[in-house]
């Protein structure tokens, strides 16, 4: 397909460009950090679309780029690499490397539907990215990752009740650079990289060209069929291209970007639960499924898209700058979601060490079928597919900044289509189920910051917000019309909503500040349509609106050797937005609950310990609670967990008291970087990243089985760095004890599971050039 190839053309065509380059251009090039100055650098951040110093920013902002960031990625990992890496962050999906669902301080959505909206805004190169196929874009060439906590309504608008991940990849320079960096590993686990830009003469242009080129080996054997190696690979091509031109006023930046994946869905694993035990069992095998249906979870998606960014400069120090962008993806998902074999003739062998059962009742049709592993009631097998595209333009003017008062101010539109279409058992096997949501969005907003002397400044924001979506089945599946149910009229949901923040900064010395803010945010009224697809009529659910408080402190410590960043934080969350999901009616609702709470603490540490040790440590704690007296749902449509046995005479459970799903309680982060000179020209280092999750209920309910506690993984990197040239070898390991995670459950049809990526070890080398 052209997109796909374009993507392609693009990345080889960077990566071919370097050989190109004189060796004389091939300049030694290491950033300029702390271990060479002997002091932590100042970070930049943009959380309020300036660039300012991390320090002086009165918000809980964490960061994440260089070599801490390079090495989540080593084994061709995609964005939900980047879980727990900022304390307070957590990612998951149950999309394979398509669709990740984001939370911040405890605040997200479980729903899987390619449909659902998130508390979560994922910006990239200052678009936001809606849709959650577009926010699983491949991470590379990227500078800087910013998680910007808590609500962030009158900058950044609707649905960043929770915060903002915002992602800026490099830009280009008048300076010839680039890189490439390579790697092998486990299961054939190769990831190529690579980067090129620099100015073209003396016209004012410059450009960067990037890509990757990540692929693994299939490596899960399917053992009802007898293959071998039948899943659990992928093969994800991406590349960027920017093409700028800048003046003394004026700066105009054109990017355009694309990405072909071709892969495996989520793995889903049968029963590898006992009633009562959150403890993998004997039908879990890593390396084996036993799967009748689902093609192997196959999976695949293609995107492109393109982005103006102009900026112009005045003479009294005013800036305007206007962001137009278009973005769009479509493909889709596979999979053998009962995770196991359903066997009506009740003759299949059942592989011996694993549990099964001869005559589960089959829910659909009722009939008695061999199932293995254990029981399984419901044989499901789906597939959805997605066409997005979102159209985004955004105007903003701000003032100089060197005044005691600086403002910006600026308007907003948002515009996306999608298209669902899923195979379900109600298709028939000749007519799937199609349904369309539209969203438009429009918002005014302004922001103003007041310095009061040399120790206090007061930002205050505001924004009004108007968001409108609609819905409407395109098509009904085969099952729908046989049995003659009755079309869902076409919805229409909208609301508009004020979102402000106001924050103050005070000094308390040169190197420290403390911080105050408070804020609100709103999350826009939900369609929720995927129940079409399983003979029921859709849900609504309204707005969401939040208040936070939050009180932090910011400090150079020990002659700038010590960085220390903390904050506490409180928040409600009014008609707060879940949904339910599974359970005992299998559905994929959108409900109101009265209230979400939470409160709880983060802190981030950077400490230069000695100019050849670098070491990091973050944390975060979260106590949060759904609020909703009288709430109940319906658990267990598999009937094996133990919530089953504790319904009410309606056949439902509490959640009201129940804290908010996916939130791990506790969450740390630590690095560590150890260096040894060899000689003038280079250094042996050591490099190890770990993070560790505390207790986390999966569900809306509780229930032991889906219930994780203790999970961590770590990563390793222990190589040689070349200065004098410029280049790098390391062996390097992620999930290096190789820990078996559950990061994910299905429950309407039996205790299945999904679990994390394996242990890959391998080999990595890159060359970088140019640059100053």
């Amino acid at each position: 397909m052209m997109k796909s190839f374009t993507a392609c053309h693009l990345f080889f065509g960077a990566l071919g460009a370097t050989t190109l380059l004189p060796a004389a251009t091939a300049l030694a090039q290491v950033e300029d950090d702390e271990r060479v100055s002997g002091v932590l650098e100042e970070v930049v951040v943009t959380a309020t679309r300036r660039e300012e110093s991390l320090q002086d920013v009165p918000i809980s902002i964490a960061t994440l780029k260089g070599e801490a960031l390079d090495s989540l990625f080593s084994a061709g990992e995609d964005v939900l690499a980047l879980s727990g890496r900022v304390p307070g962050l957590y990612l998951e999906s149950s999309n394979g490397r398509a669709a990740p669902r984001f939370y911040i301080r405890g605040l997200g959505n479980i729903d899987f539907d390619l449909g659902a909206s998130q508390p979560v805004s994922f910006i990239m190169d200052d678009v936001v990215l809606e849709n959650v196929v577009l926010k699983s874009f491949p991470m590379f060439d990227v500078d800087q990752v910013e998680v910007i906590r808590g609500p962030q309504g009158s900058l950044f608008g609707r649905n960043t009740t929770a915060g903002i991940v915002k992602v800026d990849t490099k830009r280009p320079t008048q300076e010839t650079e680039g890189y490439v960096s390579g790697s092998l590993g486990t299961f054939m686990t190769g990831d190529l990289e690579a980067a090129l830009g620099g100015g073209l003469g003396d016209s004012g242009f410059s450009f960067r060209a990037s890509g990757i080129y990540r692929t693994r080996d299939d490596w899960i054997d399917n053992g009802y069929t007898g293959e071998d190696d039948a899943m659990g690979g992928y093969t994800e091509k991406a590349a960027r291209l920017q093409l700028q031109w800048e003046s003394d006023s004026f700066r105009a930046l054109l990017m355009a970007q694309g990405r072909d994946l071709d892969g495996t869905a989520s793995i889903f694993r049968a029963n590898v639960f006992d009633t009562g035990s959150n403890d993998l069992n004997q039908n879990y095998d890593r390396d084996q499924v036993w799967y009748d249906g689902g093609d192997n979870n196959p999976q695949g998606y293609e995107g492109t898209g393109y982005t103006l960014n102009l900026d112009w400069t005045f003479g009294n120090g005013a800036t305007l700058t206007s962001i137009t962008s278009f973005q769009e993806a479509d493909g889709f998902s596979r999979g053998d979601i009962d995770g196991g074999v359903v066997d009506f003739t009740q003759s299949v062998p059942v592989p011996p060490g694993i549990t099964f059962d001869p005559a589960a009742i089959n829910g659909p049709t009722g009939l008695p079928t061999l199932t293995f592993p254990g029981s399984i009631y419901t044989d499901s097998v789906t597939q959805d597919a997605a066409d997005t595209d979102q159209f985004t333009q955004e105007l903003r003017l701000a003032s100089d900044t060197s005044g005691a008062f600086s403002w910006q101010t600026g308007a907003y539109w948002f515009d996306s289509d999608l298209t669902v279409t899923t195979d379900s058992f109600a298709s028939l096997g000749f007519q799937d189920t199609i349904v369309n949501y539209g969203n438009e969005a429009w918002a005014v907003f302004g922001q103003g910051e007041l310095d009061l002397g040399d120790r206090v400044s007061l930002i205050g924001g505001l924004r009004y917000t108007d968001d409108s979506k609609d819905y409407h089945v395109v098509q009904y599946s085969g099952l729908w019309e046989i049995l003659g149910i009755p079309a869902v009229a076409p919805l229409t949901v909208s609301d508009d909503q004020v979102s402000w923040d106001l924050a103050a900064n005070f000094s308390l010395t040169d190197d420290s500040v403390i911080f105050g803010r408070v804020a609100s945010g709103f999350r826009g009224p939900t369609i929720q349509g995927r129940d079409v697809a399983f003979l029921e009529f859709p849900t609504i659910a309204d707005s969401e609106t939040v208040l936070s408080f939050e009180l932090g402190y910011k400090a150079d410590l020990l002659d700038d050797r010590l960085r220390l960043n903390a904050a506490v934080f409180t928040y409600e969350v009014d008609d707060i937005q879940l949904s339910i999901i599974g359970g005992a009616s299998n559905s994929n609702q959108v409900i109101n609950a009265d209230k979400g709470k939470a409160t709880g603490f983060e802190m981030d540490l950077t400490w230069l310990a000695t100019d050849n040790l670098l070491l990091t440590f973050g944390m975060a704690y979260n106590d949060t609670e759904i609020d909703s007296p009288g709430l109940t749902v319906a658990p267990c449509g598999s009937t094996l967990c133990e919530a089953y046995q504790d319904r009410d005479a309606n056949g439902q459970v509490s959640i009201d008291g129940n804290p908010l799903p996916r939130t791990p309680e506790t969450n740390y982060s630590l690095t560590a970087r150890w260096s040894l000179p060899m000689g003038g020209s280079g250094e042996f280092f050591v490099f190890t990243d770990w993070v560790y999750y505390g207790e986390t209920l999966m569900s809306l309910y509780y229930t032991p089985e889906f219930v994780t506690d203790d999970q961590f993984e770590g990563g390793l990197k222990v190589g040689y760095l070349n200065f004098e040239n410029n280049w790098e070898v390391a062996l390097f390991g992620r999930n290096i004890t190789d820990e078996d995670n559950v990061k994910g459950f299905v429950d309407f049809s039996n205790l299945t599971g999904f679990v994390n990526e394996p242990a890959v070890w391998g080999v990595e080398a890159s060359y970088r050039f140019g640059g100053n």
